[in-house]
């Protein structure tokens, strides 16, 4: 089994037990709920830099990246360096993040916030929207056409931008439909963690151009960025790059000048 599949039969269980704790109702509740939300696909079409920051302590690859970050100097950081949009991890068993990251990150900026996790259920994209996401993350590799359609479509209702992720050209293919905002190719391998940019640079000329398209995973240099430019990206989700520095905000900061 690959880590993928052990992720989404952990997340079955955890979103049932969620749902038993907390019923949507009291979700619909939430003060966040009922505020406007920032559109990141407009961030990012506006931006000449394009950089989704994320905040991440660990990961499945690359166990420990950094605990010691609070996440409220990660994201005042990552707002004042000028990034289009932030990351928040909130898987909490492989990622080491939480809902509650999300809730501080929505305190300390103005950024589009991008909830990412391993989204199976509808009840996860109305928490998004509780806990103060602007953008949700679907991932085509866990989930049917049927589901990325209803779980899109829920997610516009709710205002919320959806970034929908890509390996290969068969996760492609079953997934461009018009609730999506921003396709993301992932340049990694989720079988081997092997990263390669091919991929991007292969897939972009699949996507059809009234989607944002995001560059996902092994963007650790300028040369990168500048690389897949000319194929038509607008977005780049730079994850471990920051968090491995002393100050997040300032290595993001430095980044975005360098790329101007």
């Amino acid at each position: 089994m690959d880590i993928l599949e052990r992720i989404v039969i952990d997340k079955r269980k955890e979103v049932a037990f969620r749902k038993q704790l907390i019923p949507i109702k009291q979700l619909e509740a939430s003060v966040l709920f009922s505020r406007t939300t920032v559109s990141l696909a407009n961030k990012l079409k506006q931006s000449n830099t394009g950089i989704i920051a994320e905040h991440k302590r660990r990961s499945p690859s690359k166990a420990v990246i950094n605990q010691s970050f609070n996440v409220f100097d990660v994201a005042k950081g990552y707002q004042e360096a000028g990034v289009s949009g932030m990351s928040v991890l909130t898987d909490t068993k492989y990622f080491g993040g939480s809902l509650d990251d999300l809730l501080t990150a929505r305190a300390s900026c103005n950024l589009p916030l991008l909830r990412k996790e391993f989204i199976i259920d509808e009840y996860q994209i109305i928490e998004a929207k509780a806990y103060g996401a602007d953008v949700i993350l679907l991932i085509a590799a866990i989930l049917t056409k049927a589901e990325i359609k209803q779980f899109s479509e829920l997610a516009k209702q709710l205002n919320l931008d959806v970034l929908l992720e890509v390996h290969n050209e068969e996760e492609l293919h079953k997934s461009i439909m018009p609730s999506l905002d921003m396709l993301g190719v992932n340049n990694r391998n989720l079988k081997t963690f092997e990263v390669s940019l091919e991929t991007s640079k292969t897939l972009s000329t699949l996507i059809p151009d009234d989607f944002v398209k995001v560059s996902e995973s092994g963007i650790s240099s300028i040369d990168a960025i500048k690389t897949l430019k000319p194929y038509g990206y607008k977005g780049f989700l730079i994850g471990e790059n920051f968090m491995k520095t002393d100050n997040a905000g300032e290595s993001a900061k430095q980044f975005i000048t360098q790329l101007q």
